[in-house]
């Protein structure tokens, strides 16, 4: 096969330009690809650094979540203990009470203070002095009070 020599420099002349068309489309796509490489590249550094902030809070409040608990479960053994120690109290108490005579008369005195008896009605039932029965309610009164 041959070509005309007048062919051969239109040919040659448009193959250049065809090369020079590409190189220049593959350099722009090339610069397109490059600024999503840069932006993606960007992105994930961001997002890594997110990821560590939150990794770090995260971590914080674990720590403040496991401090929290163990104070919780120090109040709950305080608590039982208090209980414990009331409820003897308690006991101490009532055996108190019921062996001592004198304590069941100001026992009586009080309730019938809380259930609203008056100053003379205490004196003349429990048998106490009037300071006693005063106290007694005046005491009374600064509970409710």
């Amino acid at each position: 096969m041959n070509i005309p020599v007048w062919l051969v420099w239109p040919l040659l002349g448009l193959g250049i330009v065809s090369v020079l068309l590409l190189a220049l489309w593959l350099r722009k796509r090339l610069a397109q690809v490059e600024r999503k490489v840069s932006l993606l590249s960007a992105q994930l550094e961001s997002s890594q650094q997110h990821a560590a902030t939150a990794q770090a809070e995260l971590e914080e409040l674990r720590s403040g979540v496991i401090g929290v608990g163990q104070r919780v479960l120090n109040l709950q053994e305080s608590q039982q203990r208090l209980k414990n120690q009331l409820a003897e109290l308690h006991e101490q108490h009532q055996v108190i009470a019921l062996s001592d005579p004198e304590s069941k008369i100001y026992s009586r005195a009080m309730k019938m203070v809380e259930l609203g008896a008056d100053l003379e009605e205490i004196i003349r039932e429990c048998e106490l002095p009037r300071a006693e029965a005063e106290l007694l309610v005046n005491l009374h009164q600064q509970k409710q009070g």
